[in-house]
């Protein structure tokens, strides 16, 4: 064995895409500053440009190391594996934060009855929209779960047909989430329960955009042939990740839409 192997782990050789990155997302936060003090949105759209040209262009270095050159070894699975699990532990801590915004207010406004949302706010219904929205993504954290078991199985079909279900089941929320906004009564700037109502319904549809893109990226990777050997880290990356947007999604659910909504 040579020197350069003579260990299981991955020595990533000099990279341009951090440097890309933080770049990107300077320009993305710049322009996000201007365009909400009355900007044109061109700067915000040209650092959404650059964020996602680096998305697209590190994802593909990453998919290669583990395809091409079969630098992932056991080691280094073990170590994205918690990367990931330690990535999902601190976005459970950022909702929350929402979330106890939300309790803190709700109770503080009217502690002896508990009356939440503030008199004035007209609610939305939890048994409309957020009720369908809720049994939507549900089966998609199923459709998943069936793709996945085609996976042990070895059967290939199976498992692009339960990633692409689960990434359309994933935008059909997104537009019925965009829907309910339209809908909606009170603005972003109508007071506290707007506020966090908006920042924590509206995050989680963020998330639900990003876990999307992510299974979309792996069944274009299922249907390349990456996932026939051993326990591929980026798919179950994405799985853990979907299912973590389905668990908020289920207390949103229920404390936000149901117990929030008077």
């Amino acid at each position: 064995m040579s020197e350069a192997h003579a260990h299981p782990y991955h020595l990533v050789p000099p990279s341009p895409w951090p440097a890309i990155g933080s770049a990107s997302a300077f320009v993305l936060a710049v322009g996000g500053i201007q365009f909400m003090h009355g900007s044109p949105p061109w700067t915000l759209m040209v650092g959404l440009a650059m964020v996602i040209f680096t998305m697209a262009g590190w994802w593909r270095q990453v998919v290669k190391e583990a395809t091409v050159e079969k630098a992932h070894t056991s080691a280094v699975q073990t170590g994205l594996r918690l990367g990931m699990a330690l990535f999902i532990a601190s976005e459970v801590m950022f909702f929350v934060a929402f979330f106890w915004a939300f309790f803190f207010h709700g109770f503080q406004f009217n502690p002896s009855t508990e009356q939440w949302p503030p008199a004035g706010i007209e609610t939305l219904n939890p048994w409309s929209i957020p009720f369908i929205n809720t049994v939507i993504l549900l089966s998609s954290g199923v459709t998943l779960m069936w793709g996945m078991s085609g996976l042990k199985k070895g059967n290939q079909g199976q498992l692009a047909n339960g990633l692409a279900a689960s990434v359309i089941l994933g935008f059909i929320f997104l537009g019925l989430q965009i829907y309910e906004y339209g809908e909606a009564t009170f603005a972003f700037t109508d007071g506290i329960y707007p506020s966090t109502f908006y920042m924590a319904t509206g995050f989680h549809g963020f998330h639900v955009f990003v876990g999307a893109v992510f299974l979309a990226v792996c069944w274009f990777r299922a249907r390349a042939g990456h996932f026939k050997e051993g326990s591929p880290v980026g798919l179950q990356a994405a799985e853990w990740y979907w299912h973590f947007v389905d668990v908020v999604w289920i207390f949103l659910f229920i404390w936000v839409y149901i117990w929030g909504g008077g």
